[in-house]
């Protein structure tokens, strides 16, 4: 506790006087200068309640020593009420520009003198309170800030291991191999961080683009609901079994929906709207909903790119392989349906990158 009062005066009466005023209730402290005034400010600065401050004084004047507490830090910390006879009013208000708390002029009357000091010294033991417990409930906040990062961590693996089981399992079904899904993973990643500098209105963030990386391996998830005599035929599909194939949109996000509790509900959500709209198209000619334009997920929007470039650079049991050059003009001319302008653009940007992550 600050219970300790230094009176700086050249006057060994007024340092009495005030003494005599405040000993019942502090432990007093004198100087008669400004020299022995930071002396002690030096060696009791945590303990001072407060500093009562002539300015008029031989060797170092008052302000001089407001100048010394103010580059040592003391000001703010320690209250300071001058006790002066200058009467002047811009000698006032250079103290209060100082940082001083109180200016009493002398004479004094011994009740004001010991009431004021009274009063900042409260003041300014509440502020010191109120900041410890500010500090000490600061630290335990960055304390629980701390662990909520490494849970969120753990939650951000539980996470994606969540969509690489997924993922695989989908690979083993639809006969895909693993190259498939790695590689629509690292063209979505380089679409979307393209997209993200060239579009910042869309708000898109690395955590949030490494989640629809992540969640982009579940696109055809509901591709295990299809019977393998429809997922696997070599020949061109009835009309019927066509509309079959569709429907894994619309199953594999029912899946996704039903599976809570387990996962994050971001990373969920983003897997479901993926899952849903990859196959809708730009002009709203594409499934299950028929969406146009921005009213599709921008996170299906960039999958949507990512897989059908490799589906077409791809062999299938019902076709061969495009070389990446005519699977890019394919996209760009619409011939696999319209797509968004903007993404279209992002495409052409990172055209060598794709090239590049197909031959790897």
């Amino acid at each position: 506790m600050r219970n300790k009062i230094l009176i700086v005066d050249d006057s060994e009466l007024n340092r009495e006087t005030l003494a005599e005023i405040l000993e019942d209730d502090f432990s007093v402290m004198e100087a008669e200068n400004g020299i022995e005034a930071l002396a002690l400010l030096d060696k009791h600065h945590k303990e001072l309640g407060a500093v009562l401050l002539d300015l008029v004084m031989p060797d170092m004047d008052g302000f001089a020593v407001l100048d010394a507490m103010n580059e040592k830090g003391y000001m703010g910390k320690i209250p300071v009420l001058i006790i002066s006879g200058e009467k002047s009013l811009k000698t006032e208000k250079k103290c209060f520009k100082a940082g001083v708390s109180d200016f009493i002029r002398k004479p004094f009357d011994n009740k004001l003198v010991s009431n004021r000091v009274k009063n900042i010294y409260n003041l300014f033991e509440y502020q010191n309170t109120l900041e410890e417990k500010v500090t000490k409930q600061t630290e335990a906040l960055q304390k629980q800030y701390k662990l909520l990062q490494i849970q969120a961590e753990r939650l951000n693996k539980v996470n994606d291991n969540i969509l690489n089981i997924l993922g695989t399992i989908v690979e083993y079904r639809n006969l895909e191999n693993a190259d498939h899904i790695r590689r629509v993973k690292e063209f979505t990643r380089i679409l979307a961080l393209e997209f993200m500098k060239m579009h910042p209105e869309y708000k898109l963030t690395e955590k949030k683009i490494e989640m629809i990386v992540a969640a982009s391996a579940l696109h055809d998830i509901g591709k295990i609901a299809i019977p393998d005599s429809i997922l696997l035929k070599p020949a061109k599909l009835t009309a019927e079994e066509y509309e079959c194939i569709k429907s894994h949109t619309t199953k594999g996000s029912d899946m996704l929906n039903s599976i809570k509790g387990i996962w994050d509900e971001e990373y969920r959500n983003t897997a479901y709207d993926i899952c849903r709209h990859h196959h809708e198209r730009y002009d709203g000619s594409g499934y299950p909903d028929g969406l146009v334009g921005e009213d599709i997920p921008i996170s299906a929007q960039l999958v949507s790119v990512a897989e059908v470039y490799d589906a077409l650079i791809s062999e299938k049991v019902y076709k061969g392989a495009h070389t990446p050059e005519e699977a890019f003009h394919m996209i760009m001319t619409g011939e696999c349906g319209v797509f968004s302008p903007r993404i279209l653009e992002n495409l052409r940007t990172v055209k060598e990158q794709f090239e590049a992550c197909a031959r790897s």
